[in-house]
């Protein structure tokens, strides 16, 4: 059974916690990246997405905070192609833990 995360559940999971494991979530799917805390715990490259439903930014190619939410509809075709290239990449790589809900 997969759990089911809100978004301040998910912000929990931003690595700043030791106890708990790191998720990212793309497209409301929550990836743990615990095994990678080098690219996604604090203070490294990739921390921005820690926590967060990072599809907007991933599209876009950004690491600008304000860019990872989980609202993706203003992507172009070309940013739309790239965040469903990065939820591959992701599934190839990370189990995945759960779905986003809102609330």
């Amino acid at each position: 059974m997969s759990a089911t995360f809100t978004h301040d559940e998910l912000t929990k999971h931003d690595g700043t916690n030791t106890d708990l494991p790191i998720y990212v979530a793309i497209k409301g799917s929550v990836f743990d990246v615990s095994s990678k805390k080098e690219m996604y715990g604090p203070g490294a490259g990739y921390h921005c997405f820690a926590g967060k439903d990072a599809s907007k930014a991933l599209g876009k190619s950004s690491l600008k905070p304000e860019d990872c939410v989980a609202d993706y509809s203003d992507l172009d075709e070309k940013e739309r192609k790239t965040l469903d290239d990065w939820f591959i990449f992701f599934e190839k790589r990370y189990p995945i833990v759960g779905k986003t809900v809102q609330g």
